[in-house]
């Protein structure tokens, strides 16, 4: 399937979007795609890279209010520095929240760079991808029974965020879903509910944005031959609303703690998917 088709970018674009923010795995789900429909990974690469931008876009969206403080405490951050003042980390909640963001995205960050080749060998077997939505949903399922921690952002510490951004790290495992993962790690070091969900989105953009950097090279050298402007439009802003959607329904779903529907989703799905690997 060499030609990208505006079917196959609304598809992609949907599941990208979708998948990305619900804790089902948007990297397993993509690979699967690619697998089952005989999708050549090379022809859609730059395409799929480009879906970042659109899931970008609806966190951006989500949570505008939030990023625009994050990036105003951060140069505030820097001028106090210039000044002798120091970091001033505790001197409001959006500064503290920038602090714990970075210190989660370090851990992720390593975790990326250190073993991306084998991450990346992992989206050709689909035993290992199954195997990743299996341990998706026993995260999910215990993610669940956790019940709701006290700490916001000023009662959190740096522990929290490094764990939670090895969660993140780990996720980078195709069929693990990142969603899940880090509010996994969140709820796990005791972070309040709605507040888990935020950060859990929030930790997701220098995440997103890492792993559009690493990907952007080997796509531009893979080409754009079958990728027409129209499509990858299409795909993109199908990928920003579908995200937009899929972060609305997390709130809810963390808040209440419906994510049994998850587990049991990827259980099956994974199931379906080592039985296939295993027979074929």
């Amino acid at each position: 399937m060499g030609t990208l088709t505006y079917m196959l970018a609304v598809i992609l674009g949907l599941v990208q979007g979708l998948a990305e923010f619900l804790p089902i795995s948007s990297s397993g789900h993509l690979a699967l795609l690619q697998y089952f429909f005989g999708i050549k990974g090379d022809s859609v690469l730059l395409f799929t890279v480009l879906l970042h931008v659109g899931t970008l876009v609806s966190v951006f969206i989500c949570y505008w209010s939030d990023i625009v403080e994050l990036i105003k405490e951060f140069f505030l951050t820097i001028a106090d520095v210039c000044r002798g003042r120091g970091l001033r980390i505790d001197s409001s909640p959006h500064r503290r929240l920038m602090a714990m963001i970075i210190v989660a995205t370090i851990p992720t960050g390593i975790i990326g760079v250190l073993f991306n080749d084998t991450f990346e060998s992992f989206y050709s077997n689909i035993v290992v991808i199954g195997a990743g939505l299996i341990i998706t949903g026993i995260i999910l399922k215990v993610a669940e029974k956790i019940g709701s921690g006290k700490k916001d952002v000023m009662k959190m510490n740096y522990r929290n965020a490094i764990f939670t951004g090895i969660m993140q790290g780990i996720a980078i495992t195709p069929g693990i879903s990142r969603s899940g993962s880090t509010l996994f790690g969140s709820l796990v070091t005791g972070l309040e509910r709605k507040f888990a969900v935020k950060y859990a989105f929030l930790i997701s953009i220098p995440s997103i944005l890492g792993s559009f950097v690493l990907e952007l090279p080997a796509a531009v050298k893979a080409g754009t031959a079958g990728m027409p402007v129209g499509p990858v439009l299409v795909g993109v802003l199908v990928a920003a609303v579908s995200g937009f959607i899929a972060i609305k329904w997390m709130i809810s779903v963390v808040s209440n703690k419906h994510l049994s529907g998850f587990s049991y989703y990827v259980w099956i799905l994974g199931a379906f998917v080592i039985f296939w690997g295993v027979t074929h």
